[in-house]
């Protein structure tokens, strides 16, 4: 039997090549999540959720260069994301024509459906583009901000967080009855701090027309995003923005209830803003903190869950955080622990966790005094 045959020293091991196969596909997988952000951003996927195009026909819609299109429509066939039509003859290319199947629409461009997942691939690409930076700061334990990572990353984040706070928070909400209650209340005042594009707070006001809603945020071009949408939404009139971080947040006694959807990860001083919300509550007010559902404890290797915070964590929340000089650095993977230790020393008495289930990835708490 020859070297070959018994598997000799220059044979990969078996781990090896399933090890080499994780990353091509990995590999595959970036090359397609790419893809996705080209079609979301040129208005591509727009235009096949109306119709089947050839290249030529997408191009002109669009405004773009059917060369470039038809690698496009040709690549995501090849990916499986298009149907392609079976032309015959040597100018195919020119009249083949690309379907988008009614599902993968709904994922890619229904920008009202919970499962639309193109501004996932939106904030991929935003960390892409800012490797270089990254890297400096991972040498030298500087950050990136989400001004540096600019308006795909703002823009990703609020799309994709708006469908669950136009579908499910107003219920989620009503579904814990002591919460509904103070949020019920004639004339009630809510906070929304780190309200980013301020769908979150057109939610609020929609779900409970008797309140005012303040949002604040630090992000000039988000809270001119978050006005224009409440605008538009006809909350305007109940619903003000504020540029402010939430260790300025107002005076004592103005709110009954405060949230912080996403963001506290994020801040460089946690207990520093839920020290100033806590000062800033009514009596008897409580502060709702969603972030992510992520384990109780480190594991490896981790659950769907963790592993995707982790990403986000390594090339978005904690460079931004870092990028504040003192920080404390937290994380996108802001386990439960860690957030009743914040609050504690906050000077919050109780946290406890609120029994929604199956809000995207994330957990409600609720701090009280």
């Amino acid at each position: 039997m020859s070297t070959g045959e018994q598997g000799g020293a220059d044979a990969p091991e078996p781990d090896v090549d399933a090890f080499a196969e994780r990353v091509f596909g990995s590999v595959l997988g970036a090359f397609e999540t790419l893809s996705i952000h080209v079609g979301d951003r040129l208005g591509w996927y727009d235009v096949l959720t109306r119709e089947p195009c050839t290249a030529g026909e997408l191009a002109a819609a669009t405004g773009t260069d059917a060369r470039y299109a038809r690698e496009w429509l040709e690549q995501q066939a090849a990916y499986g994301i298009l149907e392609a039509s079976a032309e015959p003859g040597p100018e195919a290319s020119a009249t083949r024509r690309f379907t988008l199947p009614p599902a993968h629409a709904e994922v890619l461009a229904d920008r009202h459906s919970l499962a639309f997942s193109a501004p996932l691939a939106r904030m991929f690409a935003a960390a892409a583009r800012a490797i270089d930076p990254l890297l400096d700061a991972y040498r030298g334990g500087g950050g990136v901000s989400w001004a540096e990572l600019g308006d795909d990353a703002r823009e990703a984040q609020g799309d994709v967080n708006r469908p669950w706070f136009e579908h499910r928070l107003a219920p989620d909400l009503a579904s814990v009855p002591w919460l509904h209650d103070l949020l019920s209340r004639p004339g009630a005042r809510i906070a929304d701090v780190g309200c980013g594009h301020g769908w979150s707070s057109v939610a609020l006001a929609h779900a409970y027309p008797e309140a005012r809603i303040d949002g604040h945020d630090i992000d000039v071009p988000s809270l001119e995003s978050a006005r224009d949408h409440a605008r538009e939404s006809g909350v305007d009139g109940r619903v003000a923005f504020f540029r402010a971080g939430g260790e300025e947040l107002a005076a004592p006694g103005t709110y009954d209830v405060a949230f912080v959807f996403e963001a506290l990860h994020d801040m460089p001083f946690p207990v520093d803003v839920l020290r100033s919300i806590r000062e800033a509550l009514v009596p008897d007010g409580v502060v709702v903190v969603m972030d992510e559902a992520v384990a109780e404890s480190f594991t490896a290797p981790a659950e769907d869950v963790d592993r995707i915070m982790y990403g986000y964590s390594l090339f978005i929340c904690l460079p931004d955080g870092r990028s504040t000089p003192g920080s404390v650095g937290t994380g996108t993977v802001m386990r439960q622990s860690t957030l009743e230790a914040y609050a504690h020393e906050a000077g919050f008495g109780r946290v406890e966790v609120l029994p929604i289930e199956g809000f995207a990835a994330f957990r409600f708490s609720a701090l009280r005094r």
